[in-house]
């Protein structure tokens, strides 16, 4: 079992700056607009030696009718059941508000260690004003300041010793990576929530819901990789707030970080431009691509709707449309198992090797039979041909004139590499070199 820290405390009292300074990265969205955080949000961390992880959770709130501040509430609670030590922040610039009781009578109810942590104490004059933190009914607090790290070094040389476990394996190493992305309010929570069956993340009908990017270990019917729900991605012109730009950032940058790329699309709003672009982004960086169609239960159907909604995105996908295409509802959970299967049958055939000599015997007829068109009379003659020792699919042709073979000769020899081994969902390299 894990060591995890859970920073809990009403909004905006620094959760997410201390969350980056324990991880000492900028992992989590930091703004002065209160909120910002709504799932948990998950990170390693180490101490004198020491790993665990660490939750941010939002802000506390109780009382308010406010949508987000209620499914906040849940995350906090599910944050607060998984930790091993649980980390109480509070604000000495604003004082003890009512909000921070609250969270305070929650918290003793708990049989966790609980570690009251004063934050914002940027000076010596504000220890003092610490001091009236005591009446929340907790033996001892710490101060600190999440934004320079000052006093974060006594408090984790308390909580490790509160840990049942030192030895701490990180359960996402060598794992698959399985990024959902895709353009704003199309499903991409209620999907992984439909997966990994239970309310792991925030879903409301409001587009730009989930801001962070998401990572959840699943483990299930065979199947253990590395979930990451993503925020959703709009064109650039259409960012308007710090924040959204920032979570779009991670969700790029989650995708740069997978395996295979879940790329998740509204069948209610048809392939949209944004969708290929997002599509481009996963296929430059040779990551395994699958295709859900969300919402297809809110579709008119007749005899051939599937076919022909497929066909037009697969022309949308050329040349590359060698990539499955997934018909789902996540809200009924229709075909969202097929999903899992798909994307690990991609991320299979994307660590596929094929042996020399195999390659050799299939292509070398191909290209015999089919070889590249002449160019001033000069003819080009491919002898020889292996897979490159890379992560992803990439190919080396060898030539007496590499430098003659055009664009579509090289999108032919693509397609019979697809054709004779399989690699579907996995975009591939071919290069043309000198002999």
């Amino acid at each position: 079992m894990a060591n995890i820290i859970a920073l809990v405390g009403r909004p905006n009292v620094g959760k997410s700056t201390l969350f980056n300074r324990l991880l000492q990265k900028r992992e989590a969205i930091v703004d002065s607009v209160a909120g910002v955080t709504r799932d948990r949000h998950y990170g390693k961390s180490d101490w004198n030696g020491v790993d665990f992880s660490v939750i941010d959770t939002g802000g506390y709130i109780v009382g308010s009718e406010d949508v987000f501040e209620e499914e906040i509430r849940k995350q906090v609670e599910l944050a607060i059941e998984e930790a091993s030590a649980i980390v109480f922040l509070v604000d000495v610039t604003e004082g003890i508000t009512e909000m921070d009781q609250e969270v305070s009578s929650l918290l003793r109810r708990t049989d966790k260690p609980v570690f009251l942590v004063v934050n914002k104490v940027d000076n010596a004059m504000l220890e003092n004003d610490a001091m009236e933190f005591y009446s929340l009914g907790f033996d001892k607090y710490y101060t600190i300041s999440g934004m320079t790290g000052s006093g974060t070094g006594d408090l984790l040389d308390d909580i490790i010793p509160t840990f049942k476990e030192i030895e701490y394996v990180d359960p996402f190493e060598g794992l698959p990576k399985i990024t959902i992305a895709g353009r704003p309010n199309v499903g991409k929570s209620t999907l992984t929530n439909a997966l990994l069956e239970n309310d792991r993340n925030i879903v409301t009908d409001i587009a730009g819901t989930t801001r962070d990017s998401i990572e959840t270990l699943y483990d299930k019917f065979g199947y253990k990789f590395v979930l990451i729900d993503t925020a959703g991605m709009r064109k650039k012109n259409r960012v308007s707030e710090d924040l959204e730009f920032y979570s779009v950032m991670r969700s790029i940058r989650s995708i740069e970080d997978s395996d295979i790329v879940i790329l998740m699309t509204d069948a209610t709003q048809g392939w949209e431009k944004q969708d290929m672009n997002i599509l481009h982004l996963a296929q430059k960086s040779r990551k395994g691509i699958v295709i859900v169609v969300n919402k297809w239960d809110l579709v008119e159907k007749e005899t051939n709707t599937l076919k022909q909604y497929e066909n037009y995105i697969r022309e949308k996908l050329a040349p590359f449309s060698d990539v499955p295409i997934i018909f789902t509802s996540a809200i009924t959970k229709q075909r969202v198992f097929k999903t899992v299967e798909t994307a690990m049958k991609v991320f299979e055939n994307r660590a596929r090797r094929v042996k020399t000599s195999q390659l050799n015997e299939i292509m070398l007829p191909i290209i015999e039979s089919t070889p590249p068109p002449s160019i001033k009379g000069k003819y080009i003659k491919i002898k020889y041909c292996t897979q490159l020792p890379t992560k992803t699919p990439q190919f080396a042709f060898f030539a007496n004139l590499p430098q003659y073979i055009k664009e579509p000769y090289k999108r032919f020899v693509e397609n019979k590499l697809r054709q004779h081994f399989d690699f579907t969902g996995v975009p591939i390299e071919v290069y043309f070199r000198q002999k």
